[in-house]
């Protein structure tokens, strides 16, 4: 029988995005590479697996899609040409309970984070300055518990996974992400014009739905005040000459409220279609 696992109750120290080089006498020996202390990130410098990515990607496309919070921290010569409205985050400081109420508390501590450019960048407009901003990869709640640094700045979505850890955020958010397209700075091209107009007609289609219904003559101006659309309503006679047929856009959102007011108007044959594309 074999013995069972006891696994190391202690927790691992977080790993730094971008670990020592290895001595040439591991590498020699296929070592793999082993927690090493996190580093100071100077304000020249960042992950360089994650800048030369960046840097290769903006060298050699025309346009790509990421988050925001990635693009600014990468500092490359790229610049964002549209929201793309999905997988937005909240990027804020946190700290253990009751330690740090201010930002300008952060004056001379260390801080962790993912986002190193982001968060050296966000204090330098600010006037403060850090002892040290450690780059950590993942787990960066962690650091403060290990006395790794002070406080961390990192992406916050329901605020369980500091809690859990003892943590709290403080001040304001340093930003509000979500994927957008971007493009090289300074580099404008009738193809980029019409891929935007395209992906914004498919945002716009996604917030509105095409609704249709009946309604009498004399009703049209009340029932136009509930379905207003992008500049007007289409109104369209029937074979019976006492109604028409209406056809407007009307947020999606609000769908099932404005059949319910329409309804009670007189409004019928209430139907609604989705949008899959528009221009706008």
């Amino acid at each position: 029988m074999l013995p069972s696992r006891t696994r190391d109750p202690s927790p691992k120290p977080p790993r730094p995005c971008c670990p020592r080089p290895a001595t040439a006498s591991a590498a020699t020996a296929g070592a793999s590479s082993s927690w090493s202390t996190p580093t100071t990130t100077s304000s020249s410098s960042t992950c360089a697996r994650a800048t030369s990515r960046y840097t290769w990607a903006a060298e050699r496309s025309t346009v790509g899609i990421t988050g925001r919070d990635l693009l600014l921290d990468s500092e490359v010569e790229a610049e964002e040409l549209l929201s793309l409205g999905f997988a937005a985050s909240t990027f804020r400081f946190a700290a253990p309970v009751g330690a740090f109420s201010a930002l300008e508390e952060l004056e001379g501590k260390r801080i962790a984070t993912s986002y190193d450019g982001l968060v050296r960048h966000y204090l330098g407009e600010r006037g403060i300055t850090a002892s040290r901003v450690v780059r950590l990869d993942g787990a960066v709640e962690s650091s403060v518990r290990l006395g790794v640094a002070d406080a961390i700045a990192d992406v916050v979505e329901t605020g369980s996974t500091l809690k859990a850890a003892g943590m709290e955020v403080f001040g304001e958010p340093l930003l509000q992400s979500e994927a957008v397209l971007i493009g090289r700075t300074g580099h404008s091209l009738p193809a980029i014009d019409v891929l935007i107009r395209r992906l914004q007609g498919v945002l716009v289609a996604r917030q509105y739905v095409l609704m249709d219904y009946d309604i009498r003559k004399d009703l049209v101006e009340r029932a136009a005040a509930l379905t207003p659309g992008l500049e007007s309503p289409t109104v369209s006679p029937l074979r019976d000459s006492e109604w028409v047929a209406v056809r407007s856009m009307v947020p999606k959102r609000e769908t099932n409220r404005i059949m319910d007011e329409l309804y009670d108007l007189g409004a019928r044959a209430i139907l609604v279609s989705s949008i899959h594309a528009c221009r706008i």
